[in-house]
């Protein structure tokens, strides 16, 4: 472990055993409502006496007793995200809609930074944090997200059932919120949510040592309860959307076509993972339909999630789209059988006014009846109490000492430092361009319109920043003469009109960096790229610094989405490419550290970079498997065909890792299930032929478990982080089957000229498998390779 990660835990264990065993003390505030005036539910003397108030009764019982004493028209005013309050009972109004992407965020309304706490740590996007590819680092970002949530609200602003993670798969690069997701990979977009979610609603609490590095214990806040949570994360967008705005398709009407197998091992996976693993307590339906109907108003979607997969929580849609089921999908006939659809499906909550404007109506019509409502506000309900909600005074509570001392503290700063150093990616670096080094008196010229504009590189839901530093700012604390130029107007850069300023800084410094790329103007909610080459005139000016430039310089893009800078790859006037995404409040110093070598970079690209002609696909074609005879390529590394800039799992270091198995088996021997027919147990491609079993006739899936044992060696001459991506994929090529795909990932320290060991768990009936046509997946025996780097291990799978 690094001594950046030592001190780090050690910061963050001491603040955690302040919030567990302090008392909790009342909180004084200058917000706009003071402590006398604070409104919450269960407030004695008139209100503490209902059952419902009772903290000695089940979470069930105490929510069917509120829901008895409430009227029809009562209960309609709940199913809103900013739920009306009920006077004669005590309770306050309650507005379930706060956001916590990376950070506490100003998008909806239960936030506000109008009082005591005027900003929260800016974490970088999600993107970037997925770069990182480190669990530790994700799960330690929610429970940091977490602890200013619960201060903030302890003010009055904000809720505690937050709108987040997206963990959307990242599958076109055009995608204006791919920047909002961990990236395009099923497993580690699952990673991440489990990670996030259990953070973020009260997991962290305990560190423990595991033989190879520390790690947090992931365990409930009051000793491992499930019920009991310090916030509601919420996993969005369920199920298959991926698209805002591009060309006549919106996403307020679009109909996602998804095959079963597609549905089964892309899309669904992070939702699966996210309630059964992460425990999430909220579910967001999606805008789109999924196969001609509406998410929000797909029963059997809904059921799948919580029959199935056993989610415990409430579903909402997301914000009016209970209105496109009529208004813009046409569905339905009427509002009043929207607002039936929607229920009757399982929806609980509307982000929106719908369901208030016509849900009476509904139940007049006889299409809803009050039992449906009640299913609904049970759901609800339960999650506010397991919040504590009706618990009486929060500042009385487990959670009441949190306040503005909690926030913006040094350890969520370094934290959010550390997660922006992880992210960043090397791209290029030709004959060890850098680091720079560090102490030479040299003069320094930074170019670009994003390079001193710290408000350009928060990303999409993003807060107001404890404190933030543009790039510029970063470097110039590592060398005096640092000089600027934008070069272009602004982002967009339609016109040449700051060249001229920007080659003639360029001639007078020794050496250069350019940053450009993408932000907000070029993609985020409800705006899709149609390009993937840098925005206007970016490219033009990349090229004319670069030849005007006395040294190679050094290239750093910017934003979420993948970019073909195939010029700059190419060009030997560019020596180095970083990308940095959007790189929260810490990017400028994070920036400078790599670049002087005070961080050895470690990150790796979570999703593939296309060339430009990538755009000539259908962006509403939602099929990930190529297909040859239509001339169509694939999506993501796991089944794209054609040409690409850089893959998934691209990143260089300043060192140089190599790789030793050490450990895993040859063979794996299961017993010959008794139903199978194993005339209909065989897959044919090309004239060959595959046994496999479908993976509910293998009769212990846990005992075919193993390590696969691994060696990192550094042979640089720097220390660094480093991630292990451990592959699989079959010897043989199955139609349906991925080219290859993640089955584990580590991110390792290891010194200059030593070793690591490390393990990765392969679970092959997961691992090894893949759905078929109809959705159900299935195990091929015969041989599967594994691979590291490029060392590769074969293991068989025989039936006795």
């Amino acid at each position: 472990m690094s001594p950046n990660w030592k001190s780090l835990f050690f910061l963050l264990l001491l603040q955690l055993f302040k919030l567990c065993f302090s008392k909790s003390q009342p909180f004084t505030s200058s917000s706009s409502s003071s402590n006398s005036d604070l409104q919450f539910p269960c407030k004695p003397p008139h209100y503490s006496s209902y059952p419902f108030c009772n903290t000695s009764l089940p979470i069930t019982t105490r929510a069917q007793s509120l829901i008895s004493l409430l009227t029809l028209r009562e209960k309609i005013q709940q199913l809103s995200n900013n739920a009306s309050a009920i006077p004669r009972l005590g309770i306050p109004p309650y507005e379930w809609w706060s956001e916590s992407l990376h950070g506490i965020a100003t998008n909806g309304p239960g936030v506000s930074f109008n009082g005591t706490i005027p900003s929260a740590t800016s974490f970088p996007q999600v993107i970037v944090t997925a770069a990182a590819f480190n669990r530790t680092l994700w799960s330690l970002i929610g429970s940091a997200i977490a602890v200013e949530a619960r201060a903030m609200y302890n003010l009055g602003q904000a809720g505690l059932t937050f709108w987040a993670p997206n963990i959307n798969i990242f599958r076109d690069p055009r995608w204006g919120r791919g920047q909002e997701t961990p990236g395009e990979d099923p497993m580690v977009a699952s990673a991440y949510a489990i990670e996030f979610v259990k953070g973020f609603q009260g997991g962290n609490w305990g560190i423990r040592h595991d033989g190879f590095r520390e790690r947090r214990v992931l365990e409930g806040h009051d000793g491992g309860s499930d019920d009991a949570l310090m916030l509601s994360a919420c996993c969005k967008h369920f199920t298959a959307y991926d698209l805002e705005l591009w060309g006549n398709f919106s996403r307020y009407s679009f109909n996602a076509v998804v095959s079963e197998q597609d549905l089964e091992d892309t899309y669904q996976p992070p939702f699966r993972s996210c309630i059964q693993q992460g425990k999430a307590s909220c579910l967001m339906c999606s805008y789109n339909a999924v196969n001609g109907v509406p998410a929000c108003a797909q029963k059997d979607l809904l059921d799948k999630a919580r029959n199935e997969w056993g989610f415990k929580g409430y579903i909402t849609s997301d914000c009016d789209a209970v209105a496109t089921v009529f208004e813009y999908q046409n569905y339905t006939k009427s509002s009043e059988d929207a607002v039936a659809d929607v229920l009757k499906a399982g929806m609980d909550i509307n982000c929106g006014t719908y369901l208030l404007r016509h849900t009476l109506s509904t139940i007049k019509q006889g299409k809803v009846q009050e039992e449906d409502i009640d299913k609904a506000l049970l759901n609800l309900f339960s999650v506010q109490l397991r919040l504590g909600l009706f618990d009486g005074d929060p500042r009385n509570g487990k959670f009441g000492s949190l306040g503005p001392k909690d926030v913006c503290t040094s350890e969520h700063k370094t934290l959010a430092l550390e997660a922006t150093r992880q992210g960043i990616v090397l791209l290029k670096n030709d004959k060890k361009f850098l680091p720079l080094e560090k102490g030479v008196d040299f003069s320094l010229a930074v170019i670009g319109p994003l390079a001193n504009n710290a408000s350009l590189l928060g990303g999409g839901y993003a807060g107001i920043p404890c404190s933030s530093k543009g790039l510029f700012e970063g470097l110039q604390e590592y060398t005096k003469r640092a000089s600027y130029a934008a070069g272009c107007l602004d982002v967009p850069c339609k016109s040449r009109a700051g060249f001229r300023e920007a080659i003639h800084t360029v001639k007078m410094a020794d050496f250069v960096v350019i940053v450009v790329g993408l932000d907000l103007t070029q993609e985020r909610e409800d705006h899709d790229r149609v390009s993937l080459l840098l925005p206007g005139k970016q490219m033009a000016l990349v090229s004319s610094v670069a030849a005007a430039s006395k040294e190679p310089v050094i290239l750093v893009l910017t934003g979420g989405g993948p970019l073909d800078v195939t010029f700059a790859k190419e060009d030997p006037r560019i020596a180095s490419i970083l990308w940095i995404g959007y790189p929260g409040e810490s990017g400028g110093r994070a920036l400078a550290e790599v670049l002087f070598g005070d961080f050895n970079p470690g990150g790796r690209l979570p999703m593939t970079w296309y060339p430009e002609s990538f755009t000539n696909i259908p962006m509403n074609d939602m099929n990930m498997r190529a297909d040859p005879s239509q001339g169509y390529p694939g999506r993501t590394y796991r089944f794209y065909t054609g040409s690409r800039l850089y893959g998934f799992g691209d990143g260089l270091s300043y060192s140089k890792f190599t790789y030793n198995i050490i450990s895993a088996p040859k063979k794996l021997r299961l017993s010959r299930p008794l139903k199978v027919d194993s005339s209909r147990n065989i897959l044919h491609q090309a004239g060959d032929t595959l046994d496999y079993l479908h993976i509910d006739e293998v009769k212990s899936c846990d005992s075919l478990r193993f390590f696969v044992e691994i060696t990192v060696t550094n042979i640089g001459d720097m220390d660094g982080g480093h991630t292990v991506m451990l592959f699989s994929r079959m010897t043989k090529v199955v139609k349906g089957a991925p080219k290859q795909q993640l089955i584990g990932f580590k991110r390792v320290h290891t010194g200059s000229y030593k070793s690591t060991a490390t393990s990765i768990l392969v679970d092959p009936c997961t691992h090894f498998s893949f759905a078929n046509d109809y959705g159900q997946w299935i195990l091929p025996l015969g041989d599967h390779r594994l691979m590291v780097g490029d060392i590769e291990h074969i293991v068989s799978i025989e039936i006795n």
